[in-house]
């Protein structure tokens, strides 16, 4: 069996320029078909030319036997960009919207490129978004926050003041409710930027807020539950329970991955909320509001509640139970090659840390326990990687995550079992991507 590095193609999102998206018709079925075969095209163009490359390196491979302008010339100077950015060789990896998903792309979704990223934290510039009226770049000498009710001294503060007061930083993932949302019906999406890309992972910078309650004197036996109220135009409220404030982990953020937050991501001031979805992460944080029950509001009163199968409506089911996902080989790529192939993917729970993930490339049959690489931290993502020589056969690749808690990654159909097929948040069955004799890889669900 060849145990050679095989070669892999990337999904298609890696060579869409923007031309491409607007060429989408978004209500026509066969154009998304027509679009998602034009980026293959592209694929292949690039695959055929590095074939070229392979062809020509038995004759002596011009890249090495000439010189490159690099070698020989003169380059940049420091600070030209004073803000590094990616290379231009990068520029289609991108954070994409669903074409057709929203009416409108200030009440929408961007979707970060899971199968392009490497390790644990996502990239500034490359975490997911999710807005219900369109972001904003507040100017922070004009942000204010206020803290009211159940304490013994309401008060308002200034960014400088709360960037005076004792701040720690912690690595989180974030998760929307609606991740994978659109597959508890049937598969409905082809890669995995879509399936699972409402997912990042950051390090945060703030202070714990249970730090600026105490300081506002708060009533913390009265007071069971706190409101956190945002500063755009959808007026996003949510009740976050006391219990999470108190075990010090909920923190007002002002800081991600060693600078302040982007704009996109709340700036200059967000909540975060680990292991909780990321609707209760407000952001342009203004207000906390100590009361002593649920607010009910219409962000969890009507919006992010589970239909459950027997029509009622489950509700304040804000943590993100234990998931994970195969990032490669996954949908949209294709193996070139028999051989070997590292198998890799992430792993989250909102309730702690990820125990263990076993990989299966039988479709559940047989599994084997993926290497876990290091930080593995609480409310995290975690990376594995499981080595794999594949043989040219059919294949269905799927992994299942425990946590420290002992829960299991359910199935799809264990989890249909108690929720039905008509839910939208809350989707954590095991994924599986179906590797073809071809070596394409597929959005698959199996039974």
């Amino acid at each position: 069996m060849n145990k050679l590095p095989g070669k892999i193609l990337k999904a298609p999102e890696y060579f869409l320029t923007q031309k491409d998206i607007q060429s989408v018709k978004l209500k026509d079925i066969q154009g998304r078909r027509d679009f998602i075969s034009k980026a293959f095209t592209a694929a292949a163009a690039v695959t055929a030319s590095a074939a070229a490359v392979a062809q020509s390196a038995a004759e002596g491979d011009p890249n090495i036997l000439n010189l490159p302008a690099h070698a020989t010339g003169l380059g940049q100077g420091v600070a030209s960009p004073g803000y590094g950015k990616p290379s231009q060789f990068e520029a289609n990896l991108q954070r994409r919207q669903s074409p057709g998903l929203t009416q409108t792309t200030q009440a929408s979704v961007s979707f970060a490129p899971l199968q392009s990223l490497f390790g644990i934290v996502t990239p500034s510039g490359l975490h997911f978004e999710r807005h219900h009226q369109g972001w904003w770049d507040i100017d922070p000498t004009k942000h204010r926050f206020m803290v009211n009710g159940l304490v013994n001294t309401p008060k308002v503060f200034t960014m400088d003041d709360l960037m005076r007061l004792p701040s720690v930083s912690r690595f989180h993932f974030i998760e929307c409710g609606a991740n994978t949302g659109m597959e508890w019906g049937n598969v409905a999406v082809p890669t995995v930027q879509y399936t699972h890309g409402m997912l990042s992972c950051s390090e945060f910078t703030g202070v714990p807020l249970i730090t600026i309650l105490e300081h506002c004197g708060a009533d913390l036996k009265a007071g069971q539950f706190v409101l956190a109220e945002g500063g755009d135009g959808s007026s996003m409220t949510r009740t976050i329970p006391m219990s999470l404030i108190k075990s010090g982990e909920v923190m007002v953020a002002y800081g991600q991955n060693g600078e302040m937050l982007r704009p996109e991501n709340g700036y200059p001031l967000r909540l975060v909320v680990p292991g909780v979805q990321g609707v209760s992460w407000v952001k342009y944080l203004r207000r906390i509001e100590l009361g002593d029950k649920p607010y009910g509001t219409k962000d969890e009163a009507i919006h992010y509640i589970d239909l459950m199968p027997d029509g009622s409506h489950r509700q304040y089911s804000g943590i993100q139970e234990c998931k994970s996902v195969v990032t490669t080989p996954s949908g949209g790529q294709a193996l070139l090659d028999k051989g070997f192939y590292n198998i890799t993917g992430l792993a989250w729970s909102g309730r702690g840390a990820v125990k263990k993930v076993d990989v299966s490339v039988d479709g559940g049959a047989n599994w084997k326990p993926a290497r876990l690489e290091s930080p593995v931290l609480s409310k995290c993502l975690t990376r594995f990687n499981l080595d794999w020589v594949w043989d040219g056969q059919p294949c269905i690749i799927q992994s299942r995550a425990t946590d420290d808690t002992g829960f299991v990654q359910p199935t799809i159909k264990q989890l249909r079992e108690v929720r039905g097929t008509r839910s939208i948040y809350h989707n954590n069955a095991i994924q599986s991507w179906l590797v073809q004799e071809s070596g394409e890889v597929k959005n698959v669900q199996v039974a």
